[in-house]
């Protein structure tokens, strides 16, 4: 059953509704307030930042004091494609490479409409490649991303697998948007807050916005519809209770058939993007938690066979 805290979320999630229906904000106004809420963020104790430039890419390192350094996870943030940078994920990726007990770098890749896809695809590319060029293995490297980010991190996969280069040890998904054809009818009841949000914010445009003149059912758009043989182990976190949960256990249904190895975990009852309130809910905190568990396994599986 859903925390305490996470009953008041939904229903400050609740409230908020009417007054988005109302107001229809502008896309320029999202991205000012989501730029706003992350002034309130506090990092990890411990947990240093350093600005970074991949050729030329805006990007950070976090790295939590007393990590392994040889280790690094490679996160992409959510937002839909269209919103979201280093500041309103810097505390989530600190906490994540904190629990895993290893460096990461967060870039800020280009957003949707001014720059559609592949941008966002051709910035996580350049990323990846730029930290083996740093002397860091591909088997020294995850993946990781929320909600569109976790999306993005699925399609990097499958195009670094179509390209012939070499894939990194693990990928992790929380919560990610793998089919870009959000649905258009009535959402599931267990849905309902999220579907009025959804409406609310008009978030059906932000695919096509992404998408631009490439169809939504693109494999490397939405990665329910790629070809999944031949990707590293992945680990999916979602909501039975999100309306992205039907689509992301169909992804990871058509991976594991394709022989991928997958870790699904589904969380009872949660809001969508609810690892962004790690400080508050305890739900967070124990997905979080999952991670570093994941982390580990695949990292000393790793380890095993190199010695």
């Amino acid at each position: 059953m859903p925390s305490t805290q996470h009953l008041l979320l939904k229903q400050l999630l609740t409230a908020a509704t009417g007054p988005l229906a109302r107001r229809r904000p502008r896309l320029t106004a999202m991205r000012l307030a989501f730029e706003l809420l992350s002034f309130g963020q506090l990092m990890p104790w411990n947990v240093f930042l350093e600005d970074a430039s991949v050729e030329g890419m805006p990007a950070e390192w976090v790295r939590p004091a007393g990590v392994d350094t040889r280790r690094v996870i490679l996160y992409l943030h959510g937002g839909g494609y269209v919103l979201g940078s280093l500041n309103t994920h810097r505390a989530l990726v600190g906490t994540l490479a904190q629990r895993c007990g290893v460096v990461a770098l967060a870039i800020n890749y280009r957003k949707a409409p001014e720059y559609p896809f592949p941008a966002a695809l051709e910035d996580a590319l350049l990323a990846y490649r730029w930290l083996l060029a740093q002397g860091y293995r591909p088997e020294d490297i995850m993946v990781a991303g929320d909600s569109a980010g976790g999306g993005l991190a699925l399609s990097l996969l499958v195009a670094l697998r179509d390209g012939g280069e070499a894939l990194p040890a693990a990928a992790i998904g929380l919560s990610p948007w793998t089919d870009l054809m959000l649905p258009s009818g009535l959402m599931r009841r267990v849905c309902q807050e999220e579907s009025q949000v959804l409406e609310a914010l008009e978030i059906r445009g932000w695919g096509p916005l992404y998408a631009s003149t490439t169809a939504l059912t693109h494999p490397l758009v939405s990665p329910v519809h790629a070809r999944l043989h031949g990707l590293p182990p992945l680990l999916i976190q979602i909501s039975n209770a999100e309306v992205l949960g039907d689509d992301v256990q169909r992804f990871a249904e058509k991976a594991r058939a394709a022989g991928t190895p997958v870790t699904l975990q589904v969380f009872d009852g949660l809001v969508h993007w609810w690892h962004l309130f790690w400080r508050f809910l305890p739900e967070a905190r124990l997905a979080l938690d999952q991670v570093a568990v994941f982390t580990a396994e695949i990292w000393g599986q790793t380890a095993a066979k190199a010695a």
